[in-house]
């Protein structure tokens, strides 16, 4: 109980604690529990936020910056590292000269392109909409136990999910940096980007100042790093130890990076989250194709191409989305994208010179250490209710993907998971980013040079009558330690917080040393093919070898 226990703050361990103490006077049978000693101060007296005018400025490229402090961490929030007109290239953003309030989050990008949750997804996901929506988004957030330039403490950048079209760095209260900086000891970064046809848009064959247009959503990414590479060190981090790391569209923003010269040197490890699905940048040809069918779309001639810098973003978004599913439509199946054609980035022989899985592509990265998983549900609670499985339904859905391979299905879906019970848990893995997974980890260890690790999250949520098992997204709370903000995702158990705490830790041991082993997991051998080695996590975490290769073998059948 002490362990879950400390997941709290103080003045709730306080409570906590102070109602063990009374039921231990009335029970000679309660173990004994010690009891931190914690300052009146710090309990009644200090307040839980400092902001004020002195307590937390710090000085960047650009002028001086003012937070605020959150129970020892000192908070930046929307210090804009960028500035850019529609379709352009991001430039640092011009200087100030008094102190800069970074009390709130900057804008986030617009999209037309949101999930659209049902009532008890809201629930669960408790998504912000309450946002201020803008194109100048480009801002990021910082959480540091310190400021002082020589604390050299790594630094651990947060990508969000959202594929290349949606999503924001506050999108989910998972994401709060506060306690993975607190419990970590790292500086946490977040941000945010250009997205869908802002970002993504290609219309290289219109003008010469549209040459980057195409990828300028990951150009702002860059930019980011760049901002952290020269300013990090006044709030308490190491430039020299950037570990990148995302979920969905975050990770696959990861490896977009991996790939990208100009981000060589920025970054010196990373960790890929369910978004493992790229393995093709957009050809020039397919993103030229949706940059003409949007026009037509739209009935612009070419000529007045200029004419999408100032039109309305709902009216440019809708003509994307017309465009994109026009251009799949005319595509061969063996063409469509694993997850058809999205707004992606696009190999343009300048910012993305070589295509994924090349080998001077896998060069870039050769020297980067990997850490590299998903979770065991990801999208089949987004797609059935798995509540209202009956074992005929489950029976019927085996047969008429497997046939007469159904029974052996079963029992290898029994070898890898042996606690399966209920008919809906013969139908709810994923089997999308599991091999996905193992594809990229199978080609980094190919690729030589730094260690490449993997995991499977299989914890199972309790909420909504255990529907949501380990659906996509149902990490992060574990990864943040946020599991006291996402009690409606995870039910907010003990057994939640222990495994947050693992789980919070390896991530966090991975960015000090490229290792993320620790003491309070079983020991995690780095994955080659031959052992296939994956960390379980759950209740119990364990290493198994190649777990899941005979289900996997059957099901890709």
């Amino acid at each position: 109980m002490i362990v879950f226990f400390a997941q709290y703050d103080c003045s709730q361990r306080y409570l906590v604690l102070m109602h063990i103490k009374t039921m231990k006077n009335h029970s000679s049978a309660f173990p004994d529990v010690a009891m931190p000693a914690y300052p009146a101060t710090n309990l009644h007296n200090d307040p839980v936020i400092v902001a004020d005018a002195a307590s937390a400025v710090v000085q960047t490229r650009c002028g001086k910056v003012s937070g605020y402090i959150r129970k020892g961490i000192f908070t930046f929030k929307g210090i804009p590292y960028g500035e850019a007109k529609r379709f352009m290239s991001a430039v640092k953003p011009a200087s100030w000269e008094n102190v800069r309030s970074c009390l709130a989050y900057g804008p986030t990008c617009p999209t037309t392109q949101a999930p659209d949750f049902t009532e008890e997804l809201e629930f669960a996901f408790q998504p912000n909409r309450g946002y201020h929506v803008d194109e100048q988004c480009l801002t990021l957030n910082i959480w540091s136990k310190s400021t002082d330039s020589n604390a050299k403490k790594p630094v651990m950048v947060w990508l969000h999910g959202g594929g290349f079209a949606n999503g924001s760095a506050i999108e989910f209260p998972s994401q709060d940096g506060e306690n993975l900086a607190r419990n970590g000891d790292v500086v946490l970064v977040s941000l945010n980007h250009r997205m869908n046809v802002l970002g993504f848009l290609d219309l290289s064959a219109y003008a010469e100042k549209y040459k980057h247009s195409c990828n300028a959503g990951m150009m702002d990414i860059v930019l980011a790093l760049q901002w952290v590479h020269e300013n990090i060190a006044n709030f308490g981090g190491d430039p020299g130890n950037v570990t990148i790391f995302g979920q969905s569209g975050g990770g696959s923003k990861v490896m977009c990076l991996m790939n990208a010269p100009s981000a060589k040197g920025l970054f010196q490890k990373a960790i890929v989250q369910s978004g493992s699905y790229p393995n093709h940048f957009t050809d020039k040809n397919v993103s030229r194709k949706v940059a003409a069918a949007l026009l037509e779309e739209l009935k612009i001639d070419p000529k007045n191409v200029e004419a999408l810098e100032t039109m309305p973003y709902e009216q440019l978004a809708h003509a994307g989305t017309a465009a994109l599913a026009k251009v799949q439509a005319a595509m061969s199946p063996q063409e469509v994208p694993v997850l058809g054609l999205e707004w992606n980035p696009v190999l343009d022989d300048e910012f993305l010179p070589y295509q994924i899985g090349s080998s001077v592509a896998a060069a870039l990265s050769a020297d980067i250490p990997l850490l590299v998983g998903s979770v065991k549900n990801e999208f089949v609670p987004f797609e059935m209710d798995l509540r209202k499985v009956a074992n005929k339904d489950a029976q019927a859905i085996l047969l008429e993907k497997y046939a007469d391979q159904t029974d052996a299905y079963i029992n290898a879906l029994k070898i890898a998971y042996p606690g399966v019970k209920e008919p809906s848990e013969l139908i709810d893995i994923d089997f999308l980013f599991r091999p996905l997974v193992i594809d990229q980890a199978n080609k980094k260890f190919a690729d030589g040079g730094a260690p490449v690790y993997t995991y499977l999250f299989t914890w199972q949520s309790p909420v909504l009558d255990k529907s949501l098992r380990a659906v996509h997204c149902m990490d992060l709370p574990f990864v943040f330690d946020n599991i006291a903000l996402c009690e409606q995702m995870t039910g907010g158990g003990e057994q939640a917080h222990i495994l947050a705490q693992k789980i919070s830790q390896a991530w966090v041991h991975f960015a000090y040393t490229g290792n993320p082993n620790h003491t309070t997991l079983p020991s995690w051998p780095a994955y080659n093919p031959e052992n296939g080695a994956v960390m379980l996590f759950d209740h119990e975490c364990v290493v198994k070898n190649h777990p899941d290769k005979a289900l996997l073998r059957i099901s890709a059948k």
